[in-house]
């Protein structure tokens, strides 16, 4: 899966809009919308925010498989 997929499926999981993911991470949601669509990727620092919103490790929204 990739990272897009990977960000929509966790946000919707836990019931946040785009907008409020947005919010959450300090980006707009048409940023979020080209994540989610893979039209683009965010960088090291958002991957961090992201993985704090989105209450996973930033491993898993890499795809990489959790070892521990």
């Amino acid at each position: 899966m990739d990272i897009g997929s990977t960000i929509k499926e966790l946000r919707k999981e836990i019931g946040l809009s785009q907008i409020q993911l947005a919010k959450k991470v300090g980006y707009s949601q048409s940023v979020i919308t080209k994540w989610e669509n893979g039209e683009s990727e965010p960088n090291v620092k958002a991957i961090v925010k992201l993985a704090k919103a989105l209450a996973c490790s930033c491993d898993y929204l890499l795809g990489e498989p959790v070892l521990y």
